[in-house]
């Protein structure tokens, strides 16, 4: 007999030695290169010193421009996850332009990706129970990395799984048990009786036809009873002749029995109790508790049932019968429990435009008296005037020459001059005309945002899962203040002190009340909860409960007020199939003119006014793909299970 070590140690040399013959017959020396052909050196292992003199390829214009079009290629197909193709491309153009140390990097970060994903599809065939897809990923992780750490873990899992699979012994297989109850063996004859007589003479004369020695209990006892059948097997006959006398059997050996009558009083006397412990780890206590009052009202009605909620155990002394019809239903139970992986994608795009463009007209023309706005900025100004007239810069009755030196001097100035006037009338009734200022738009400004996330939920059939995507917002439901008017009550502070500095603040504070607020955080974002359930037909039926919560800009009482929406619904879904369950599309759209009324209404005319557009665009896809990872209820009917009262099992 193989020991546990030696059947370990055979799985893994297995391994190794496929993934070293593999890599072996990559690593063979190439033939000879054909004339005019380029050299090319291996990447995938340090050169020794007997390779050192092989000559290297040297770097020309057009292996630079091959090799750039490997980099491009192999990065298109590392974007389509597609690990090992690019690894390969990446070396190709590492080998043809050396000099370039990024296609060697670039071919490490391939390699790494290309053996974490074989890893991931070895634990995902490890889940599906498929050890041949498992074994041939893990090759290629070590083709790839010999001295990966989680490669090499996964082999020893392989190898324990391999060992736990392996028949034991007989010594072993016995080990933890007591003994099994005794069977019955009865010669392997039919026949047929016809009597008629005392209960107690026509038991031992049917168990003594197939040699089994029967003892009547001295509860057996009534008047006589007959009982006619032909071609009968020993627990043909056996059962017939306890129905008629109402007794039961209870085996004592191979060859012997006890029979008593079929009381409730006598059954907890002479039949065989066993005790059983059955450890239910992983079970809630409610289900805990489910199972117990499974036990104690259909399986073990009047037998000892004790639950253990801190250890999850459960022990029942029972017969034998009922504990082995128990267990076959409580692993029917356990191990018919599926598991579905749910891939949820949550896709959140956004879109906001914003276009002003055109021309924006005066708004306003404003009107006034020449000789009035003169006569006004020379009498407010008649300290700079004399200085202008002093200075010889202009004659004492030249107003417009005067009015001219002080706006051009910055010294004054005047909001009517800024835009240009316009002048009409003369003399003292010599009006003008000031427009407002005019616009010109010219602006865009475009937003685009792409959100995406991924997030695993693993449930058994079932069990329900929350996802939650946001975050938590501080909001003030109250606060508590102090009026009283005794104020705070500092130690140290409230007494006199010698500081002048101590007693300014505690008079300050004397008067300030104390405001201690309430704080509750809401979840803002998105709420998922989903419950999946495998049906027979392999599909599975989900029930969601979404909920979006978002603020909604305004407030009351200081409040924040908060949108809801929510979405309750069951779907069923095919296994592996992407299917879009919500999807949510907010598109807003608004547009100003400004011109002047009547003129920006015309068509044509329009669209050289001011015109600001604004357009936001957001939407939200939730896509679901169940994949049924562990599905253990096979299609159809499950096999009916008969269970009687008080048989034992032969």
């Amino acid at each position: 007999m193989k020991s546990v070590h030696s059947v370990r140690d055979a799985c893994l040399l297995s391994i190794l030695y496929a993934a070293a013959s593999t890599a072996g017959a990559r690593q063979q020396p190439a033939p000879p290169a054909q004339p005019g052909a380029p050299i090319s050196t291996s990447s995938s292992a340090a050169p020794t010193p007997a390779q050192s003199s092989v000559p290297k390829i040297i770097s020309t214009a057009k292996t630079r421009r091959r090799a750039a079009k490997f980099f491009l290629t192999a990065t298109k197909e590392f974007e389509k996850s597609q690990f090992d193709a690019a690894m390969r491309d990446y070396n190709e153009a590492a080998e043809l332009d050396p000099t370039n140390t990024n296609y060697q990097a670039a071919s490490q970060v391939a390699r790494s990706h290309a053996v974490t994903d074989a890893i991931q599809v070895a634990a995902k065939a490890r889940m599906q129970g498929d050890s041949t897809a498992e074994r041939a990923a893990l090759q290629h992780a070590l083709e790839l990395d010999p001295n990966n750490v989680a490669a090499t873990e996964h082999l020893h899992e392989m190898a324990d799984d391999a060992v736990a699979a392996q028949p034991k012994s007989l010594y072993e297989q016995a080990s933890n048990d007591l003994g099994a109850a005794p069977i019955l063996r009865p010669t392997d004859i039919v026949h047929s009786f016809h009597l008629r007589s005392d209960r107690r003479q026509l038991l031992q004369s049917v168990f003594k036809t197939y040699g089994i020695e029967a003892s009547i209990d001295q509860s057996v006892s009534g008047p006589s009873v007959k009982l006619d059948i032909d071609d009968a097997t020993f627990a043909q006959a056996r059962q017939a002749a306890n129905m008629v006398t109402t007794t039961f059997t209870v085996p004592l050996d191979a060859h012997r029995v006890l029979i008593a009558k079929d009381t409730r009083e006598n059954r907890l006397q002479y039949t065989r109790q066993e005790l059983e412990t059955i450890y239910l780890s992983g079970l809630t206590q409610t289900e805990l508790t489910d199972i117990g009052n499974l036990a104690r009202n259909v399986f073990f009605q009047g037998q000892q049932v004790a639950v253990e909620q801190s250890s999850n155990t459960l022990t029942v002394r029972a017969p034998s019968n009922a504990l082995s019809a128990f267990n076959a239903t409580l692993r029917q139970l356990l191990d018919g429990r599926s598991q579905v992986l749910l891939d949820v994608q949550l896709l959140q795009l956004g879109h906001s435009n914003r276009r002003n463009t055109g021309v924006i007209p005066p708004q306003q023309i404003t009107a006034f008296n020449v000789y009035a706005e003169e006569q006004a900025i020379l009498n407010g100004n008649q300290a700079l005037v004399q200085q202008i007239i002093s200075s010889g810069l202009a004659a004492p009755g030249d107003t417009l020459a005067i009015l001219g030196i002080l706006i051009a001097s910055g010294q004054v100035s005047s909001s009517l001059f800024q835009n240009g006037i316009a002048l009409f009338g003369g003399g003292i009734t010599q009006s003008a005309l000031s427009p407002g200022p005019a616009t010109i738009n010219l602006s865009l400004n475009s937003s685009d945002s792409r959100e995406l996330d991924h997030v695993q939920l693993r449930l058994g059939d079932g069990e329900e899962g929350t996802m939650k995507s946001g975050l938590r917002y501080p909001i003030t439901t109250s606060s508590f203040s102090n009026l009283g008017k005794s104020g705070l009550n500092i130690p140290g502070l409230n007494t006199a002190g010698n500081s002048s500095s101590l007693s300014s603040l505690l008079s300050s504070l004397s008067g300030a009340e104390t405001n201690i607020p309430q704080i509750e955080y809401q979840d803002l974002g998105l709420t998922f909860k989903a419950t999946p359930r495998v049906i027979r037909s392999g599909e599975v039926a989900l029930t969601m409960d979404l909920k979006i919560t978002a603020l909604a800009g305004s407030s009351l009482n200081g409040v924040p007020v908060i949108n809801n929406r929510s979405y309750s619904g069951v779907v069923t879904l095919k296994d592996g199939s992407g299917v879009v369950v919500v999807s949510q599309v907010d598109k807003e759209e608004s547009r100003a003119l400004t011109g002047v009324p009547g003129l920006t209404e015309i068509p044509g005319l329009n669209n050289l006014t001011g015109k600001d557009t604004q357009r936001n665009y957001a939407s939200l896809l939730i896509i679901i793909t169940p994949h049924v990872i562990r599905g253990t209820q096979a299609a159809g009917h499950s096999p009916m299970m008969r269970v009687e009262r008080g048989r034992q099992s032969q």
